[in-house]
């Protein structure tokens, strides 16, 4: 289950729960089979990799079948929250964090350790509503600032909160990091191993990749700030690792060539000193 994108292992247990509940209730009374479905949803939900996916997932079915029970309002009525969650949270950005904000002024303070230079680039990867595009201005004012996010609605919004920001729609995993003196993640603990191979491919030396709450794993941060909610803000100097040059071969496929070990390809070259993928073990087949 936990191998499923985000929201598919919640829509799956709501919707065996619901099924359990509709064959049940043909032969079974009413409150049987509403207990064998509140059962199913919470043994589904016991799968869930985090305690807030949990507890979406056990929650499901008994608001929905509340809310239908009561003839609120009709059963087909629940498909407009999921056309709406599809367009603020299309699925191609189902990888990627939910919509949480960055605290006001969860940046300050890294202008004194982090120096950038008038007109500098900087980047807010995934720019959701437009709290970091306004947590980086607020702490290099100086600097030019940039934002991606693949939602159309949050792309408008983000725009519209901060209209000194260049905002574009757009897959953060896709733009080229290279162009920027720093980049901003408020991602998710998985997607912290893949950023750390972006920037081995992409971010040119002496740039920074400055991550909100999940640090990368197997990388020693620069600089860690901890916030007055506890969380950490952790600040990381390109490159994360060296590049052995000299080991990457003549290959007219370049950044195709099989894995070896030590190390993870990027753009055609093996990436040191790590025996493994950033953040992980290889996995044996």
């Amino acid at each position: 289950m936990n191998r499923l994108i985000w929201p598919l292992p919640a829509l799956l247990v709501w919707a065996l729960a619901w099924l359990c509940f509709g064959v049940l209730q043909s032969w079974a009374p009413w409150w049987g089979a509403l207990g064998a479905a509140l059962l199913v949803g919470l043994a589904g939900s016991l799968l869930g990799a985090t305690w807030w996916r949990r507890l979406m997932m056990a929650l499901g079915f008994p608001l929905s079948w509340l809310v239908v029970s009561a003839g609120a309002v009709p059963a087909w009525l629940w498909l407009l929250p999921l056309a709406v969650m599809l367009l603020v949270y299309p699925l191609n950005a189902w990888r990627d964090a939910p919509v949480f904000p960055t605290p006001t002024g969860a940046l300050d303070g890294l202008s004194d350790r982090i120096a950038l230079p008038e007109g500098a680039r900087v980047l807010d990867a995934g720019s959701g509503l437009g709290d970091g595009l306004m947590a980086l201005h607020r702490a290099w004012p100086q600097a030019r600032v940039h934002g991606v996010e693949w939602s159309w609605p949050l792309r408008w919004a983000s725009a519209l909160r901060c209209p000194w920001a260049t905002v574009r729609r757009g897959d953060l995993w896709q733009v080229d990091w290279g162009d920027y003196a720093l980049v901003y993640l408020f991602q998710r603990p998985e997607s912290m191993s893949r950023a750390a191979v972006k920037s081995l491919g992409e971010m040119r030396a002496g740039s920074w990749l400055v991550s909100l709450n999940f640090p990368i794993p197997d990388a020693t941060p620069v600089h860690v700030a901890t916030l007055a909610d506890g969380r950490e803000v952790y600040a990381y100097q390109a490159p994360l690792a060296e590049v052995d040059h000299a080991s990457v071969e003549d290959d007219e496929v370049a950044g195709m060539l099989p894995l070896r070990t030590p190390g993870i390809q990027v753009n055609g070259q093996n990436l040191y000193p790590r025996k493994g993928r950033p953040g992980g073990r290889r996995r044996s087949h």
